[in-house]
């Protein structure tokens, strides 16, 4: 094996490392991204509901 081999073994060895690396540093910021999305939705969500504007206030009976 001449160095020109070993050093495009080495190379595309280092390349798949770093390749790998993104991958995983992209999947942790889009877990973080997801996990903030889904808490702001619950954030929102418990903002949005309301009371019923008159619910317990009047009761309607007709004999």
């Amino acid at each position: 094996m001449n160095i020109s081999a070993t050093m495009a073994k080495q190379v595309s060895e280092l390349q798949h490392t770093l390749h790998l690396t993104l991958m995983k540093r992209e999947m942790v910021t889009q877990a973080a991204q997801a996990t903030v999305m889904i808490e702001d939705f619950a954030k929102a969500q418990h903002v949005l509901q309301a009371s019923h504007p008159t619910l317990g206030k009047q009761l309607d009976v007709r004999v």
